[in-house]
């Protein structure tokens, strides 16, 4: 297995761990403080999923990076990639809605184009195309991720300057996810509607 291949792994390996940090953040004494930053309260089981998570992410740009670089693109790759992605971020929306810190109703929009765009790729690849992410794809998943670590981040450094963005950066996020669920819906159109 090639290197990407083995970073993408990785990010799938932290997924369980930082839902465990943030599930069990209320009841261990551990993770229970904070870090004071202006007037903002950072708790610690926050600094460290969002560690957790600047980590998966730089995981993320770097196995793309190496496997264009090194011409180690595989169908592996284009497969487990996504997956990935998606488990990564789809795992830190639950969390977020379930502890109410975004809106629920976005984070099923976001989970429901995932699956259907799953399904599409399941489709295709059945039909013998694999489906790599286009520049849609990759646009809904670098906004998902700074979303992400501005609510981890309880709106720093904007809430410094009176900003509170992140609930805007939620919904910016959801559009742009559906935007890109309807291009992959049309790019592969043809493969679905061949079974009607």
């Amino acid at each position: 297995m090639n290197l990407p291949n083995k970073l993408s792994l990785m990010r799938i390996f932290l997924v369980p761990v930082i839902a465990v940090v943030y599930l069990t953040a209320a009841m261990s004494i551990a993770l229970q403080g904070s870090i004071q930053i202006a007037s903002v309260q950072l708790p610690y089981s926050d600094v460290i999923v969002f560690l957790l998570f600047a980590v998966a992410s730089f995981t993320d740009y770097l196995d793309g990076h190496i496997a264009r670089r090194d011409h180690l693109i595989t169908s592996f790759g284009k497969f487990v990639d996504p997956i990935a992605d998606k488990l990564l971020v789809n795992t830190l929306l639950v969390l977020f809605a379930w502890s109410s810190r975004i809106s629920i109703v976005a984070a099923l929009l976001m989970i429901l184009r995932d699956t259907i765009v799953d399904g599409l790729r399941m489709n295709a690849a059945a039909s013998g195309k694999v489906v790599a992410a286009g520049y849609a794809g990759k646009l809904k998943t670098v906004l998902q991720m700074i979303m992400i670590i501005v609510v981890l981040l309880h709106d720093l450094p904007f809430v410094l300057l009176g900003f509170e963005i992140s609930t805007i950066l939620v919904w910016f996020a959801t559009a742009a996810s559906l935007y890109s669920g309807v291009v992959y819906f049309i790019q592969l159109k043809d493969i679905v509607m061949e079974s009607i």
